[in-house]
């Protein structure tokens, strides 16, 4: 079975001292394409170089919701030059981040639409990073009238706004909380998303599945995300792990 982890964060410190490894173990774990998203232009140079050097990594580059203290105009500037060079296959992760209630809502929004902006005269996909702001973020897709689709990362949210997404363009991502007995929610989401707009993810280093619960989490750990998922729906592992490739292939140009 051939799976893609549609956003692992491998080029982070935190995999320094064993890249290759990492690597290695998720290419024998059978997953075939890993997507790296980037945070902060900071990290945009190694991130890009590693997908240069690498045949089954490709980059997503964007300024994140959390981190505006490391954003500036220029970003922006450089991030358009990179879409429109045809280099990444999606703009991400962007989104909007309410978990934190002192952020600066005005502040991200912008950032967020700026990108949104660049994404659309790109002609490139997005990957959504949203916490308590569904709302405000399919509020904002529809307003700016983005066609663009793309992925909404480690969905958490109910299935009427996963419905919304769907209606939208976008694909829903699942990830290691599915594996968890007590995330019910999300649980109960993921057994009624349609196959077809379902994709896979690790999150790599955060949110591993239950069996390494506190530790790194890696992409070669994509395959008990896939487990936990078939046995909560009605298809085979063969058959959830086709569809999902298939859909991030189409959606990503994989």
């Amino acid at each position: 079975m051939e799976l893609i982890d549609t956003h692992s964060h491998i080029d982070l410190g935190v995999f320094f001292d064993d890249f290759q490894d990492v690597l290695t173990r998720a290419r024998s774990a059978g997953v075939v394409a890993q997507v790296l998203p980037g945070v902060y232009r900071a990290g945009w140079d190694r991130l890009l170089s590693l997908c240069g050097n690498e045949t089954d990594l490709y980059p997503a580059i964007g300024l994140h919701p959390m981190y505006l203290q490391h954003h500036g105009r220029e970003d922006l500037n450089v991030l358009r030059t990179h879409a429109m060079c045809g280099e990444l296959v999606a703009i991400g992760e962007i989104g909007l981040d309410y978990f934190v209630e002192d952020g600066d809502r005005v502040a991200q929004q912008e950032l967020f639409e700026a990108q949104l902006g660049i994404a659309a005269e790109a002609g490139l996909p997005v990957l959504l990073h949203v916490r308590k702001a569904h709302d405000q973020v399919q509020a904002t897709l529809r307003r700016l009238r983005f066609s663009g689709g793309g992925i909404v990362h480690a969905f958490s949210g109910s299935m009427q706004q996963a419905e919304h997404y769907m209606k939208l363009g976008f694909y829903i991502s699942i990830c290691g909380t599915v594996t968890y007995d007590r995330a019910t929610r999300i649980r109960g989401v993921a057994a009624k998303i349609p196959l077809q707009h379902m994709v896979l993810e690790t999150d790599s280093p955060d949110i591993p599945p239950s069996r390494y619960y506190r530790q790194r989490n890696s992409p070669e750990y994509l395959p008990e995300i896939l487990s936990a998922l078939a046995g909560i729906r009605e298809e085979t592992k063969e058959e959830i792990a086709l569809q999902t490739t298939e859909n991030a292939r189409n959606l990503l140009g994989l």
